[in-house]
């Protein structure tokens, strides 16, 4: 059967979602079995990753290191405890997070890396830092997070003055030698609606103006004092704040950050958001995430870009699944799951498609990023609702497929597909032409000069076959039950 071929542009969803992966609190999970489990692609994965070289711990994880130091705060080891970057001076750039980010970009995502750094590690480390990055697309990392706070290890080695200027200083390294990074700054915000300055302004006034990105990390609820107590009522270590007054905090702060910026507009993102299970209990923390994003829909005023759930597993209970305490590998859903499933196919959350003209093979596809790509469209008429449906490719594609709402990734060496599961809970009840969405974004997950003059935010896939697609209405074998 020939097929109607056109190529098509993903373009930005009215706002963003991204998914962090692995912390302090849990470990990383990989993309297929994220991808499995939502049913499509996020904007970007955040990974957390710190960066301490010239302690003497370092490299190691600092919670293995000081394994008998007493501690009875998240924050209390000498430096901040999550997974260390293995990369900077004399890096080893087969190690984390490096292959977790080719991991990522190959299934059609971007990059957030959050890293907490020593503010005084002289700058050939940030050089480094930036050539270790300069290659994987359009990436964001966020630099020393929640950086008017108290808890995390640099800001106990810095001023705030000195902590702001590290930002300046670390990003414009970041436009020299890796222009295809955006930053994104995550500071205070304006706290209380009588305010109107955000916290610390006057500190990080410069940093507010450099930035590619604002952000601010506040959690509908949450208890700090995991993993060392316990939150019962009447304790001091949580806290639970109403949904609205965390909406209009983070609103009033993005007025605030452009106001500064002299009217400016640049994106704003929540760059860590979830209400804690262990203040809510399971079921109220889904209804207070579905209250946020219905709040969001429904405002007008479109100020924020995207936002960061935190996170997909969780030793504690800030994940979309519990890690099973008997088996780190296995995941344990939360009503949460299915709420923030919902959230993230909504149309508003969703990126959007655009179509283009009517093409024929051998083309050329381009992979910007997961809100910038070109790809092929084949419009499929099914009958009736299929019982049997597959894709094979003969050449060895990097691929992220949709159809019917549902996502899939083909890996190079993986020649078939099965898209049976995108119609399990979306059926057809009748005739209908589906388009069959294809795009291509790195096989190795980094981008090569080989690609041309804008190799560092593009990379470039050439499909010369269309894939051989298998149809069928009825089972191999009919019954004899009846």
């Amino acid at each position: 059967m020939e097929y109607k071929v056109n190529k098509i542009n993903i373009t930005p969803a009215e706002c963003a979602v991204d998914l962090g992966d692995g912390s302090e609190r849990g470990e990383y999970v990989d993309q297929d079995y994220i991808l499995n489990r939502l049913g499509r692609p996020h904007r970007a994965i955040s990974l957390m990753y710190c960066y301490y070289p010239l302690d003497k711990e370092w490299p190691q994880r600092i919670s293995e290191a000081c394994k008998d130091k007493n501690v009875s705060f998240a924050w209390d080891y000498p430096y901040d405890d999550y997974f260390t970057y293995k990369g900077g001076i004399n890096g080893d750039l087969s190690d984390e997070p490096f292959r977790y980010m080719r991991e990522i970009r190959a299934h059609g995502q971007d990059v957030i890396l959050t890293l907490t750094i020593d503010p005084n590690v002289p700058d050939e480390h940030l050089v480094a830092i930036a050539k270790d990055l300069s290659t994987f697309g359009r990436m964001m990392i966020r630099i020393n997070h929640e950086a008017t706070g108290n808890w995390f290890s640099f800001t106990k080695r810095a001023t705030y003055q000195q902590i702001a200027d590290f930002y300046v200083k670390f990003h414009n390294i970041l436009k020299e030698h890796a222009p295809n990074v955006s930053t994104i700054l995550c500071a205070g915000g304006v706290a209380k609606p009588k305010d109107k300055k955000i916290e610390m302004e006057a500190e990080f006034a410069d940093a507010v103006r450099a930035t590619d990105f604002w952000s601010i990390d506040k959690y509908l609820a949450l208890h700090w004092g995991w993993p060392f107590d316990v939150a019962e009522k009447g304790g001091k270590s949580h806290i639970r704040y109403v949904v609205k007054d965390v909406y209009d905090m983070g609103k009033r702060s993005y007025q605030r950050f452009k106001e500064i910026c002299g009217g400016k507009e640049k994106p704003m993102v929540l760059s860590e958001l979830n209400a804690d299970g262990d203040v809510t209990g399971a079921y109220e923390q889904a209804e207070m995430m579905k209250l946020f994003c219905d709040t969001l829909k429904n405002d007008p005023d479109k100020w924020l870009s995207g936002f960061t759930m935190y996170q997909f597993r969780d030793r504690g209970r800030l994940g979309l699944e519990i890690e099973d305490p008997n088996n780190p590998n296995v995941g344990i859903e939360q009503p949460l799951m299915r709420a923030y499933k919902e959230i993230i196919h909504d149309d508003f959350f969703s990126p959007k498609f655009t179509a283009g003209k009517k093409t024929e093979l051998p083309v050329k596809l381009r992979w910007g990023g997961s809100e910038d790509a070109e790809g092929l469209a084949i419009s499929i008429p099914f009958r009736k609702d299929p019982v049997f449906c597959e894709v094979t490719f003969e050449e060895e594609l990097n691929l992220v497929l949709e159809l019917n709402g549902r996502w899939f990734y083909k890996s190079p060496k993986v020649k078939t597909i099965d898209l049976m599961s995108a119609f399990y809970d979306n059926r057809l009840d009748g005739a209908k032409t589906l388009k069959l969405r294809i795009f291509a974004p790195p096989a190795s997950g980094e981008n090569t000069p080989s690609d041309g003059e804008d190799w560092r935010i593009n990379s470039y896939t050439t499909i010369t076959k269309l894939p051989d697609i298998r149809i069928r209405y009825e089972a191999a074998s009919k019954s004899k039950d009846n």
